[in-house]
Parts: C-alpha cells; sequence; structure tokens
C-alpha cells in the first residue's frame, strides 16, 4: 500500500474474535513500521478484565506507539467488566495508557436493535466522557450505501451542535454479492433498495461508493468530514479507490480499514 496511500494515514484494526491480544499488537507494530497510524479498535464486550486491557493498551503503546483507538461496543453479549464503549471511555484509563484521541461509533441508518433515542444519547455521552478524560474525539459510522440518508444524517448531528469530526463509512470497491452478504450482517438493510436499483441498473463487476462519495462533496456545510472505507473487496482496491477520491474532500484525509 506503500506509495498509493499517503504515510501517516490512518489503518482501522478490526477486532475479531480469533485474535488474541498479541496478534492485535504485533499487528498494529507492522502497520507503524510500514508507515501508517494504526487505530486499534477497542470491543468494550471483548474485554475479559481490567488488567487484560492495560495489558493490551500498554503493549500497543509499547509495540507501535499507538495514540489513537477506536472504542466501541463489540458485537457480542456483555460478560466482562465493560457493557459498552461509554465504560471504556470512563474507567479504561485510556489517557494514561497514552491514547490521545479516540473514534466512537454511530449509524446513519439507525440501529436494529436500539432505538434512535438511545443511538443519540450515547453518542452525546461518549463524547462528553471523552473530553472530561482529555481526549480528542471523533465519530466512525457504520457503513452505508444510500447517500441521501448519510448526508441527512451529518446534517442532523451539525443541526444538533455535534461538531467533532466525522468519518463516513463507506464500503470499498467489492463485488456485489459481497456488498450484499456484508449489507445483511451489519444491519444495513434499508440500503439494499438502493444498491439493488442500482444492480438493476446494470452494474457489473466491482462496486465502488461513487455515489456516496458524490454527495458528500456536494453536501454543502457538513462539518469536518471524510471517508472511512471498510476494505470489504481487498485493501489494495480500497488504497487504489481512496487515492482517486481524496481530491473531493478538502476537510479530510481518505481513510483505510482493515478487515
Amino acid at each position: 500500500m506503500a506509495g498509493i496511500v499517503a504515510p501517516g494515514t490512518p489503518l482501522y484494526l478490526t477486532s475479531v474474535a480469533t485474535q488474541d491480544n498479541r496478534q492485535l499488537i504485533a499487528l498494529a507494530g507492522a502497520v507503524r513500521r510500514t508507515g501508517f497510524e494504526p487505530v486499534a479498535h477497542l470491543a468494550a464486550r471483548r474485554v475479559a478484565s481490567v488488567p487484560d486491557l492495560q495489558e493490551l493498551l500498554r503493549g500497543l503503546r509499547g509495540e507501535s506507539d499507538m495514540r489513537r483507538a477506536l472504542v466501541i461496543a463489540g458485537d457480542v453479549d456483555a460478560s466482562g467488566p465493560f457493557p459498552d464503549a461509554l465504560s471504556v471511555i470512563q474507567r479504561g484509563k485510556l489517557r494514561e495508557a497514552g491514547i490521545e484521541e479516540i473514534g466512537v461509533g454511530s449509524y446513519p441508518e439507525g440501529h436494529p436493535r436500539i432505538s434512535a433515542d438511545r443511538i443519540e444519547a450515547a453518542l452525546d455521552q461518549k463524547i462528553a466522557a471523552a473530553r472530561a478524560s482529555g481526549l480528542r474525539v471523533h465519530i466512525v459510522s457504520q457503513f452505508s450505501f444510500d447517500p441521501e440518508a448519510i448526508v441527512a444524517w451529518l446534517k442532523r448531528l451539525r443541526a444538533c451542535g455535534v461538531a467533532v469530526p466525522v468519518k463516513i463509512g463507506m464500503a470499498g470497491p467489492t463485488s456485489l454479492p459481497s456488498l450484499l452478504r456484508y449489507a445483511k450482517r451489519c444491519g444495513v438493510g434499508a440500503s439494499l433498495k438502493g444498491l439493488m436499483s442500482g444492480a438493476a441498473a446494470g452494474l457489473l463487476g466491482h462496486v465502488g461508493p461513487d455515489r456516496i462519495v458524490e454527495a458528500l462533496a456536494t453536501a454543502g456545510d457538513i462539518g469536518e468530514a471524510a471517508p472511512h472505507y471498510f476494505s470489504f473487496g481487498g485493501i489494495l482496491a480500497t488504497a487504489r479507490y481512496a487515492q482517486k477520491a481524496a481530491g473531493l474532500f478538502p476537510s479530510g484525509r481518505a481513510m483505510a480499514q482493515s478487515s
């Protein structure tokens, strides 16, 4: 990916059930040595204990000088000391471990199991808790295929006074069957209608987020916003796409996420 994406570009490292702390730490170190900025996912419900989280944070700082993290709840039932992202922000001692900035999640199309009111309240609480802990904060959204929904969501955020930077989740160039599979798995079913209408119009091969990129580039005053790519179709294909699209976003640099 070197030579395609600018050095220092954040690369988000997904938390998966089959990966232990040592593997995540080693991956973050490899990302740093390649010249990119590692941003590990800290999945609250996957943390076995407070010492486990502190060990992970020490390892990430020592191996990769990691200063940014994405704090999420995680897609498993809560069983450890941290039931949600907010509890990690409040009690995880992130700043003491060298973390200077965190990303927090949000959902342009809503969440299948969480009401819109709860999502909005939780977002406000996470931003406030991050600031109280001395952390810079940005939002990373769930990916969507619906440019109108994304722009409307961004404008609602700004109208409600949420001024932090937003990284807009979108799938990098990916085959249509893969996009449909990921959309169903990740609960972005509302986007499927738009995606399928595009397919009916004759989309073949790999499908990129062109309509979303164009909508964001012409959306007017949406504050500081930039793409956050999910590399479902491969990190190199996504990096090449991000490089081409980067010039449309004067307010921020395109970001890639490992899958």
